[in-house]
């Protein structure tokens, strides 16, 4: 008899616990099916400012419950295989939209069609005047340039000769950055010397580009990079070549903050791709939630020194594992 009861009691048990796993299953899968498709593309993913973009975004995706992924075509895409890389995503029929376009004075066809099929989409890290855009998360530019050369202004003194160097000046991101530092050097009465200068990021040719520079001013006292992987290069040509004077990147990568806690540079300014990727996540689920945001959202700007170095290097190493 006793045996019976066991045999009844285990039954009774096991119906139970398959019955309640039935129910984590369905929920699990019912929970998934609610939460909004969104789709991230970046211009890349294999250097530090984007991967911690996409640590934002990801840091995004988990707080408002979202199934995300973060994609980006192969390196020197196209026009035409940005297109093509976007009417796949398109395929996929995502609830939303995120890119940083690769070519912003590009509107792609392919982004159109993402309109088309009513899909809020939001620009990253580079704006692109276009009417159909949700909103831009990202940096003013401008803003930017001029905080930059308020900082290497307050290095030197009037008369001072200094060069900015953009990777390609034709972007309006490297323009408006210029544009920026000009306003701030001119101000304090800091002669640029080289204004805009193309410079690829080859490191022959940026010894030889530095080279002609300083051959030509002797006298240089600082640079202005229009992002870090250029600074980073200057820095180490210079170095190379026995000068020493400050160069002010733009990213606030790493490599830049190590070379401030060592005192090599004196300080940097720095964009915030970790805010990017999270405020624009933000703002895709406050628009599918039928929200309105507004259609620039800056993600602000950081200069950094000796005494933030540390505590921004350990953020950024904790947030990209």
């Amino acid at each position: 008899m006793e045996y019976l009861m066991l045999n009844k009691l285990s039954f009774f048990l096991l119906i139970i616990f398959i019955l309640s796993l039935f129910l984590i299953v369905y929920k699990s899968k019912t929970l998934s099916a609610e939460k909004p498709n969104v789709t991230v593309v970046l211009k890349g993913l294999n250097s530090e400012y984007w991967e911690l973009m996409a640590a934002g975004a990801r840091k995004g995706f988990q707080d408002f419950g979202i199934n995300g992924k973060v994609i980006a075509p192969s390196d020197g895409a196209s026009v035409e295989e940005q297109d093509r890389f976007l009417e796949r995503v398109l395929m996929e029929s995502p609830d939303s939209l995120i890119i940083a376009p690769i070519y912003p004075d590009y509107i792609s066809s392919a982004l159109e069609d993402f309109v088309e099929q009513d899909i809020p989409v939001i620009l990253l890290d580079t704006d692109v005047s276009w009417e159909d855009k949700t909103s831009y998360v990202g940096t003013d530019n401008v803003a930017l340039g001029r905080i930059a050369g308020a900082l290497l202004g307050s290095q030197l003194q009037p008369g001072n000769e200094v060069a900015i160097l953009g990777v390609d000046t034709n972007s309006p991101v490297a323009s408006d950055r210029i544009k920026g530092a000009k306003i701030s050097l001119q101000s304090v009465g800091i002669e640029i010397v080289a204004e805009g200068v193309d410079v690829f990021l080859e490191p022959l040719q940026v010894k030889e580009d530095l080279k002609t520079i300083l051959d030509e001013h002797p006298n240089l006292q600082g640079i202005i990079a229009t992002n870090d992987e250029l600074a980073l290069t200057a820095f180490h040509t210079i170095e190379d070549l026995g000068y020493k004077m400050p160069v002010i990147g733009a990213d606030g990568i790493n490599e830049m903050i190590e070379l401030i806690e060592e005192e090599k540079l004196p300080g940097t300014v720095a964009q915030n791709p970790y805010d990017m990727g999270y405020l624009s996540v933000e703002a895709v689920m406050k628009v599918l939630n039928g929200k309105n945001v507004s259609r620039n959202i800056d993600s602000g700007i950081d200069i950094i020194i000796k005494g933030n170095a540390k505590q921004r290097f350990e953020f950024q190493e904790r947030v990209r594992r």
